[in-house]
């Protein structure tokens, strides 16, 4: 089968290529995917680096996750063959085939197609954690989500909106601002670069913001600081600008927010009965139409280096997904 392998680390791409492997064997506990698309995340790009934290031993095959056709599973796995599902793991989806473990997928909801259910798992399980889980989201609060026109970002402002939030969606680049507006449809939308406080203040009535969801760190982190509500929390869920920003604590205690740290993945695999009950709540919400993942742009799996490339240069609003 073809599949998009790493045999080396580097930050040009380099040591990735598609190339021709065995096809998979299903183990214990396995079954066997047909991959009809995989979607890129942060991670995926990341890992081709070596700068991210889970670090698989090479060479691996690229991919978080994916969505297919079932074509190969045992009995009492819960599974059958032609099953539509959704999910994955920390490598293996940029591929024709997956084995995976029956506990990493999940039936498609019935709305959404291929391309839709890959690009909804990590990004919206990522929301709902951070959003609901750790950030306590009630109806009526407002929420700033950085990183807005990225996959996570776009799934934290339909996220939110869902559940009756107040959005500003907030992103680095101003060509980006009306694409935010017409595809995820903000309350407000602005440019997280410089004081962005004072437009915080004005949109809010000096009110500010009970939620800060942030997947960018560096400078929009530091001026964060200074638009989290008393009792509210600012949610740190990456660090895309490169620089990982440092708090005096004296800031949260004086102002009386909190500082959260978001590790979606974790949280699933630390708690998972917690983990089964956010990926049902993410489900209803696909399935009743009240979510759904915005797709940049859909490739075949031989133009991969295009959707890498485009992601490390910002330019995507929404996720890109590949078709083997």
């Amino acid at each position: 089968m073809k599949a998009l392998r790493v045999s080396e680390l580097s930050d040009d791409l380099s040591g990735a290529a598609l190339t021709d492997v065995d096809d998979p064997a299903i183990g214990a506990g396995e079954v066997l995917v047909r991959v009809r698309a995989a979607s890129l995340n942060y991670p995926d790009l990341l890992m081709t680096q070596g700068n991210y934290q889970f670090k698989p031993e090479l060479p691996f095959t690229s991919g978080l996750e994916l969505a297919g056709e079932i074509v190969e599973a045992s009995s009492g796995s819960g599974f059958a063959v032609g099953d539509r599902v959704m999910g994955g793991a920390n490598t293996g989806a940029f591929a024709e085939f997956a084995a995976l473990p029956t506990t990493a997928l999940r039936h498609i909801p019935q709305r959404l197609d291929f391309a839709q259910a890959a690009a909804m798992g990590a990004a919206y399980h990522t929301a709902y954690v951070a959003l609901v889980e750790l950030g306590g989201l009630e109806a009526g609060q407002t929420v700033l989500v950085h990183g807005a026109s990225g996959g996570v970002g776009l799934a934290a402002c339909d996220l939110a909106k869902a559940l009756g939030a107040r959005v500003i969606a907030a992103t680095h680049r101003e060509e980006k601002l009306e694409a935010l507006r017409t595809i995820a449809k903000p309350q407000a939308a602005i440019l997280n670069t410089g004081r962005f406080r004072e437009d915080i203040a004005r949109l809010t009535d000096d009110r500010l913001c009970n939620l800060v969801f942030d997947p960018v760190g560096g400078d929009v982190f530091d001026e964060s600081t200074r638009c989290v509500t008393f009792g509210g929390k600012l949610l740190v869920v990456g660090f895309v600008a490169g620089r990982i920003p440092e708090i005096a604590v004296n800031i949260p205690l004086i102002k009386g927010f909190s500082v959260v740290g978001v590790r979606a993945g974790e949280y699933a695999r630390r708690f998972p009965e917690r983990g089964k009950q956010v990926a049902d709540a993410i489900d209803r919400l696909a399935s009743e139409g009240r979510v759904t993942p915005h797709i940049d742009r859909i490739l075949p799996l031989d133009q991969w280096r295009e959707a890498f490339e485009a992601m490390q240069r910002g330019e995507l609003v929404g996720k890109v997904v590949l078709v083997p």
